[in-house]
């Protein structure tokens, strides 16, 4: 929200609470409708006479798979919105930085991303130094890594690449894939990204750039000495091992 809608909902603290408290019950209908969705395609459980899960390569079971690729989406930007509502970034934003594993940050992503990349036929990827440790918030992390791998089933063929790395006094960690790379709007929003108030609606990519945004905002609370957390997209032969397009999150 810029300056000029700040002061124009000034004087409506209910309104802004009753938006927010609309997307929180649209968030939990999706979140729902998602883990139905998860269910139908994982298969019944184990219980009496279930019936056949339906086959990879079967009409309806690619149709869930685009049903679940969609909530999936509606629900990343959801939760995007709530927690820009609460102004993730400010300091009044409960930000819990801690030591984690890699191994396990890696192994919780790939987790919720399983079962939407099998629906989709996109195969997971991983390389990672199996015994580093690093500092961050992980809930946030693995917000913005999912969200990049949901980015990137949309321009991939076939094939996902999640890549960490201990990069000097920085981690970086990769999302690539080998599509055609990112269209040169999406490139413009990954750069505005980074800058004060960015994050533009572009209709013609059709993105709000809302992702990115909060993905720079998340990215920048990760601070060490004078050092803070970006994020960038590349294409091409710098975009990474797949050639096609890379998201980037670099944090002290």
């Amino acid at each position: 929200m810029d300056e000029d809608q700040a002061q124009h909902y000034e004087g409506s603290p209910e309104l802004l609470m009753f938006l927010a408290s609309t997307v929180h019950d649209m968030k939990n209908s999706i979140s729902v409708l998602s883990g139905t969705l998860e269910n139908l395609i994982a298969g019944p459980a184990s219980t009496a006479a279930p019936p056949p899960a339906p086959a990879a390569g079967q009409p309806h079971y690619e149709q869930l798979g685009q049903m679940l690729y969609q909530t999936r989406r509606l629900n990343d930007n959801l939760i995007q919105l709530l927690a820009l509502y609460k102004e993730v970034g400010k300091p009044g934003y409960p930000f819990d930085p801690a030591a984690h594993r890699i191994s396990e940050l890696v192994d919780q992503v790939k987790g919720q991303a399983r079962i939407l990349l099998q629906s989709r036929g996109v195969t997971l990827d991983v390389d990672f130094p199996a015994d580093a440790i690093w500092t961050f918030d992980e809930d946030l992390i693995i917000g913005v890594l999912v969200h990049a791998i949901n980015n990137a089933i949309r321009y991939t063929r076939d094939r996902i690449r999640l890549a960490v790395k201990v990069d000097g006094d920085y981690l970086e960690l990769r999302v690539e894939d080998n599509g055609d790379g990112f269209p040169p709007a999406i490139l413009e929003a990954g750069a505005d990204a980074m800058k004060t108030g960015g994050g533009k609606v572009n209709f013609l990519s059709n993105s709000s750039g809302l992702g990115l945004y909060f993905s720079s905002e998340v990215a920048k609370m990760h601070k060490h000495r004078q050092r803070h957390g970006g994020i960038a997209l590349e294409n091409g032969g710098s975009g990474g091992a797949l050639g096609g397009g890379c998201f980037i999150l670099r944090l002290p």
